[in-house]
């Protein structure tokens, strides 16, 4: 599924971000969708989430 839609992201959903500090590795972390903070319906590098754990970062996958 689509990163860049926010009508796939759902709370609670599996999803693999990018946090901020490893945006030039495109290193991957994953969890579980706690809040959704980007309030438009689409963005081009990846809807911005904050896991279960806190993190902030940008979905690049939908598990």
């Amino acid at each position: 599924m689509d990163g860049t839609k926010r009508v796939n992201i759902k709370h609670g959903a599996s999803v693999a971000i990018v946090l901020k500090q490893d945006q030039d590795t495109g290193y991957l972390t994953d969890g579980i969708v706690r809040d959704i903070l980007t309030k438009s319906p689409n963005h081009p590098h990846g809807i911005k989430v904050r896991l279960m754990s806190g993190e902030v970062g940008r979905v690049k996958e939908i598990h």
